[in-house]
């Protein structure tokens, strides 16, 4: 069944309002994870002892994160294991995304091309699992997907989506 009533755009940067946006993430949610060091707004010792018993989140997985925007946090990344990422984890996730999208009532969503902001994941098979994953959970309610890109791959995306990967 063909993706419908979701209009895809590739950018660079997305609207200033999204419903929801989506981070490359890893195993211990490290990956998006602000880099500004602040004092923890509990007790040193239990924060210390948090940290040391945090489990990881399985790969594949989302997490949601509520906010404006809605965060949803995509672990695609082992960073115990060499080859961080996996494909496999790549079109788990995006699966999870849209799932996601339709518990929150997401209409438009940004999302960077999973398994490539911190892997090598081919463009090609991005396309191919980004179309894979439509077509297995359409979203009810997502309207628009923004798909952001570094500004030299726009054109390559652009004419990805356009080609028979996409239909």
């Amino acid at each position: 069944m063909p993706v419908r009533d979701i209009e895809v755009v590739v950018t660079t940067a997305p609207p200033s309002v999204v419903d929801a946006v989506v981070a490359e993430e890893d195993t211990y949610l490290v990956l998006s994870a602000e880099p500004e060091v602040r004092e923890p707004g509990v007790a040193r010792l239990r924060a210390f002892h948090e940290a040391y018993n945090t489990e990881p989140v399985e790969p594949g997985s989302v997490v949601a994160r509520e906010g404006s925007p809605l965060r949803l946090l995509a672990v695609v990344h082992d960073l115990s294991q060499d080859t961080t990422w996996r494909e496999e984890w790549v079109a788990a996730a995006l699966d999870a995304v849209f799932r996601e999208t339709d518990a929150w009532n997401v209409r438009s969503l940004a999302l960077p091309p999973l398994g490539r902001v911190h892997g090598a994941l081919p463009r090609e098979r991005l396309v191919a699992l980004l179309r894979a994953a439509l077509r297995t959970r359409t979203p009810r309610h997502l309207e628009r997907l923004f798909l952001v890109v570094p500004d030299d791959e726009t054109a390559i995306f652009q004419k990805l989506l356009g080609s028979g990967l996409w239909r």
